[in-house]
């Protein structure tokens, strides 16, 4: 079971990245970009994620994911319990919403400087 003690280092430690709190939720950002969102209560992640692939991911694991609401469906966005997600999982939920805000060049030094992958 991930929490977002889990996740919580990404938000500072990849480059660029910081984090906010906005109206109580936690946020990680890059610039004004925001690719991941935490709700309240901090038991659902919400995530950068292509949007071509989001239905898939969706209905293979409903029990992890879900569908942004309606209103936000056109975002590369989804969302997942944390609670069925493990930890590493979720840190790679991070790191790969993350590479999607940020330059390819930056993307790529993350590779070479944790080539094992992100934790």
């Amino acid at each position: 079971m991930a929490t977002v003690e889990d996740v919580r280092f990404l938000g500072s430690d990849l480059e660029r990245s910081y984090q906010v709190y906005v109206r109580g939720r936690l946020k990680f950002r890059v610039k004004q970009i925001v690719y991941v969102a935490f709700s309240l209560d901090e038991t659902e992640m919400g995530f950068a994620f292509p949007k071509e692939e989001r239905a898939a991911l969706v209905a293979g694991e409903p029990h992890k994911f879900q569908m942004p609401s309606e209103s936000d469906l056109r975002f590369n966005w989804v969302h997942a319990h944390l609670a069925a997600l493990d930890s590493t999982e979720a840190r790679e939920f991070v790191v790969d919403a993350w590479r999607m805000v940020v330059p390819q060049k930056l993307s790529r030094a993350y590779d070479l400087a944790h080539p094992a992958g992100p934790g």
